[in-house]
């Protein structure tokens, strides 16, 4: 199975294009669980609730994963999310995180850049641009200092459509 796993700070259409491209290729794809947590939780989150979060996504997408039947499988957030999430508002990582980012491999990841306009919901705490481009430098590092390939996905939502189509052909 080929996982891509799509990332980048928040509201840069990483869940829509996570169904875009399943409905393209034909398959499933896993959803954030830190957006149904915190919806179930409140918004007012700990370092530990981080952890629990990590752990729920990826419970979800074990569990995703085994409903696919044509080999592909598009992940909406993975470890490198929680790294920087508990990285950048706690300034630590829990060990379980960075194990799990060691031992689970992906196949492709689709980095999401800040250039859509933020769109505001009860869960997103950033909106400011710079605080945005920042976070968006913390993934760029991640996926520069690893071996998985990665694309940077830019532009409309037509165009970030393209872009990821062609990279995730790329890796077939």
């Amino acid at each position: 199975m080929k996982k891509i796993v799509i990332i980048g700070p928040e509201s840069t259409g990483k869940s829509t294009l996570c169904e875009q491209l399943a409905q393209h290729f034909n398959t499933s794809w896993c959803p954030e669980f830190a957006r149904q947590y915190l919806i179930s939780h409140g918004t007012q989150y700990t370092y530990d609730d981080l952890l629990t979060i990590a752990q729920g996504q990826l419970a979800a997408e074990e569990q995703m994963a085994l409903q696919i039947n044509n080999g592909l499988f598009f992940i909406d957030t993975n470890m490198y999310v929680m790294k920087v999430w508990c990285e950048f508002v706690f300034d630590k990582c829990h060990p379980w995180i960075l194990e799990q980012i060691v031992n689970r491999p992906y196949d492709l990841y689709l980095l999401c850049n800040t250039d859509l306009p933020w769109i505001k919901d009860e869960l997103r705490e950033y909106p400011d641009l710079e605080t945005r481009n920042k976070l968006f430098h913390y993934y760029k590092d991640l996926l520069v200092n690893q071996a998985t390939p990665w694309v940077e996905i830019s532009g409309n939502d037509e165009n970030r459509l393209v872009q990821a189509i062609t990279a995730v052909n790329k890796i077939l």
